[in-house]
């Protein structure tokens, strides 16, 4: 294995490490405050955006906010099934289903 890639992943792992370490010190006596509390919870639905949203409007690297985006049109269809059945296999399903079916046709 080579030399460079072993020295990131220990100094990723020693940055993991510390701050979670970090944070289990700090907070240890006086617990975690209520507003960094509320703020955390919002992470990952800030992580998950900004992880999918790319991926939906950039399909070739370039902006397409056209109606000839599979991947946009699958995923506005996932966010709406999501959003009024709140169900996770549900909206997985027909999200791929709708991109197999739109890529089929095209």
């Amino acid at each position: 294995m080579r030399s460079d890639i072993v020295i990131i992943i220990l100094g990723m792992a020693a940055v993991t490490f510390l701050t979670r370490f970090g944070a289990q010190l700090a907070f240890r006596q006086t617990g975690i405050p209520a507003w960094l509390h509320r703020w955390l919870k919002h992470v990952p639905t800030g992580i998950l955006t900004a992880l999918i949203v790319p991926a939906l409007v950039l399909p070739r690297g370039v902006l397409d906010l056209t109606w000839h985006n599979p991947y946009l049109l699958a995923g506005i269809v996932a966010a709406l099934v999501a959003w009024r059945f709140r169900n996770m296999p549900l909206t997985m399903g027909i999200g791929m289903a709708t991109i197999l079916l739109l890529r089929w046709q095209s």
